[in-house]
């Protein structure tokens, strides 16, 4: 397996642990019945499982994009040393991300948002 798909995998492994990061906080906020439940009446998530969720939502959103290229690349016979640099960097600055916006630091979340970005932008370069 290429690295660029190694660190997909990864990827996905690391979006999943947010799922149950983000779902073992709002349990603890608002409680197993109300999560089961139709969530009609769900409060908004404040500290830490707010945070646990908006960063689940963003790593999303960004997995798409991540995943797309990725497979393009492959599909293509474009991976190299620099998609597979570019895989590296979205991942570990991903890893980054999850653990500094469960901590609460807001200047240093958006830096290392912008690593993944880079990372992104390094695959995509080689795509076109």
């Amino acid at each position: 397996m290429s690295p660029d798909l190694k660190f997909l995998v990864w990827s996905v492994a690391l979006a999943v642990l947010q799922m149950v990061v983000a779902a073992m906080t709002a349990t603890q906020q608002v409680g197993l019945p109300r999560l089961a439940g139709n969530r009609e009446d769900m409060p908004e998530l404040t500290g830490v499982g707010g945070r646990a969720q908006r960063a689940h939502r963003n790593m999303l959103e960004s997995l798409v994009l991540f995943a797309a290229l990725v497979l393009v690349a492959q599909a293509t016979g474009k991976a190299n040393a620099t998609t597979a640099l570019g895989a590296q960097l979205f991942f570990w600055a991903r890893l980054a991300y999850a653990l500094v916006y469960l901590a609460g630091i807001p200047w240093l979340r958006t830096g290392i948002w912008a690593v993944s970005l880079v990372g992104l932008v390094m695959i995509f370069l080689q795509l076109v």
